[in-house]
């Protein structure tokens, strides 16, 4: 791979950890409902393993990538 090649990689890598969507999840409604989709809302399960999904995505590109790569060859 060119060196410009990883640099952009890692340049785009690094960029995307930066990025949040949201600062803060707003608390729950104090009044026993579960809140809307909306604000108030509390967090879907999902986002406590969005890093390690993120972790598998990018083991089965580079696995699949290899894979492929040496089907041509």
């Amino acid at each position: 791979m060119k060196t410009i090649n990883k640099l952009v990689l890692a340049l785009f890598f690094f960029g995307a950890l930066l990025v949040k969507a949201a600062d803060e999840i707003p608390p729950a409604p104090e009044d026993g409902g579960t809140g809307g989709v909306g604000p108030g809302g509390v967090a879907s399960p999902i986002d406590m393993y969005v890093y390690a999904l993120s972790v598998v995505a990018i083991a089965l590109i580079l696995f699949y990538t290899k894979k492929f790569k040496s089907l041509k060859a």
